[in-house]
Order: C-alpha cells, then structure tokens, then sequence
C-alpha cells in the first residue's frame, strides 16, 4: 500500500516539474551540499555510500559539497554551484528565502522518533544541573553555541532560553564559542567549555563514534520536539533532474530486490534515518514562527525602544505569525 502511494507521489511529482520551463545543469552534474554538523572527514564516511548510490540510481553525476560552515552551502545554492542540499529547518528556510531554494523531501529518524530535540549539555562531573544553575550570568560560564543557521544549536536554544529570560549569551557567559555538533559535544568532554548546545541525533552518533566523550556528558535542558530534517533543491533545477532525484530519494530503500533494499536501508541506518517521505516548503511554518516568537521577545526585552515602537513591531510580527497560522492549517498533512 505504502509503495503504491510512493508510486503515485513521484508520478504527480514528475508531472508537475516536466511541467515547468527551468535552466538545465551544467553537464547534469548535482552538487549535493552537506551541512557542517561536524568534520568534514566525519560526514564523508557516511554519507559517499549514499551519494554514490544517488549516482548509480539516477544516472547523474552526484558530487558531495562540503562547506565549513552553514552558510557556506546556503550560499552554494545562492550562487548555483549547490544543486541539492541537506539541511536543518533553520538553513533550509534561509535557503528558500534568500537561495531559491525549494523544499522536496523529509527525513524519517531510524529509530522512530517524530522529529528531534536540542539539547544542552555539561560535562558528567559539572556541578550544574539545570538551566538555572548555568544562568546566573556572573560571567563565570564558557558557554558553546551552535551555527547561527543552525536548529537545535542556535535557533531553538536562543529561543526557549535567552530570549524568553530577556538574556544576552554574550553579557551572561564569560564566553561565547560557536561551533558545529561535534565540536561543542568534544569541548564539553575536554572541559573546555562549562557547557553547550548540541542536539540528540549528534548525541546518538556521538555514542556510536566516539562512546568514551559521549559518556563524559550530561544533558541539562531538553527543547520542545523539532520536525526532521528536510532535503532542498534549487526551484529553477531542470525538471527531468529534479524527476530523477525525486524518484531515487522516494524510492531508496523502499523499492527493489530484497538485497537492495536491504543494502540501502543500511546506508540509511548510517546516516540515522529511515526512508525519506515527501515534504514541501510548508514543512518550515513551525520554523517561521519560531524565529517571529523569538524576535517578539527581543523586541520585548529592548531596553533602548519606546513602548510606542515595540507595541509597532510587534503588531507586525504577529501579523505575520497570524498568516503563517493560516498558512499552516491550510496545508496538508506531510
């Protein structure tokens, strides 16, 4: 039943992209942009399986784009030289704002899980055990953020724990260091910062790769559920490519001889997901409004503006927020 559905989502999806007149690739060469959830050499291993299978599937030559931070694939796509991307919701609505970028497909978790959540951890021996404890803003903290474009490690946390207290990381802390998953997961392990952001899909890898600094850390706050991650092509992509991907991601790991869907649920398993499902831009509204809230608390926590100005930017704000909501309960279900 699932398969014939799939089926029938890539059909209408082909139709609709043959549909519109688009630029064509260069040499039908994609260059698929990974973000900066750790080193390079870390997303390499696991994801080259899965680009060489697109490689095969499709017929196209699939290069992996690789960048040292978020911005640098939201960029990729700006300028072109990013066809296809994995993203977090954060980046991937700046790639649809400012790239062209579209929304196409969704991650599923391996393990079930409906999304993901951010974290903040401290490492096992740390005296702090709760927000508060590493919130008293007497500039004693080195506190580790994520990528401004990322979710889990800046958005999100920013969010539900600065904006909402009226706090500014770089008044509280002693420090603040940003930098990807990993990176903050280590120096939290190493002591070289007193706590940081992370997220729990990099903490389930982390136990994987390298389960003697995960065992060093400590979660101390756990964020409200964040949707999956999705994948974003340029919009003005070649229609018969965008049909080709489209079909290879939908079907992967779903379609085919008992080995070969065997073989790609294991290079799925890898990157800690199930089969992909389909996905568009309105995946983002939660995200959308997300970053509205968070600016209506900045905005509320403004020393230097007058009542009459905030009362003026926040009426707008929630305008914009009241017609996402519309938006939201217009969409159908993902």
């Amino acid at each position: 039943m699932f398969g014939t559905t799939i089926k029938a989502a890539v059909a209408a999806a082909v139709a609709t992209a043959l549909s519109v007149p688009v630029a064509v690739a260069d040499d039908k060469t994609i260059n698929f942009g990974i973000i900066s959830t750790e080193s390079s050499s870390n997303l390499k291993k696991v994801w080259d399986p899965f680009l060489k299978a697109m490689e095969k599937g499709t017929g196209l030559k699939i290069k992996g784009f690789f960048a040292s931070d978020y911005a640098g694939v939201i960029e990729g796509m700006r300028f072109k030289k990013v066809q296809v991307a994995w993203f977090g919701n954060k980046s991937a609505m700046e790639a649809v704002d400012r790239s062209n970028g579209e929304v196409f497909a969704q991650t599923v978790d391996s393990d079930g899980n409906p999304g993901y959540w951010s974290l903040v951890l401290v490492h096992k021996d740390s005296p702090y055990e709760t927000l508060d404890d590493i919130l008293k803003c007497d500039k004693s903290i080195d506190f580790g953020i994520g990528d401004p474009n990322s979710t889990s490690g800046f958005l999100v946390p920013t969010t539900y724990i600065f904006a909402e207290r009226n706090i500014d990381p770089k008044r509280c802390f002693k420090t603040v260091r940003s930098a990807n998953h990993q990176a903050n997961a280590f120096a939290v392990a190493n002591k070289q910062v007193h706590a940081a952001t992370n997220n729990t899909e990099n903490q389930r890898r982390l136990a994987k790769t390298h389960p003697d600094a995960a065992k060093k850390l400590k979660v101390i706050w756990k964020s409200p559920l964040i949707p999956s991650d999705p994948l974003v092509w340029r919009a003005d992509l070649d229609p018969e490519l965008k049909a080709k991907i489209y079909t290879f991601v939908m079907s992967y790991g779903r379609l085919g001889t008992l080995e070969e869907v065997a073989a790609a649920r294991k290079v799925l398993a890898a990157l800690q997901w199930a089969p992909f499902r389909p996905s568009s831009n309105a995946q983002l509204y939660p995200i959308r409004q997300l970053a509205i809230n968070r600016k209506i608390l900045k905005i509320k926590g403004d020393g230097k503006l007058s009542d009459a100005d905030k009362d003026k930017k926040i009426t707008e704000l929630k305008k914009q927020s009241d017609e996402i909501a519309k938006l939201m309960k217009q969409a159908p279900s993902m």
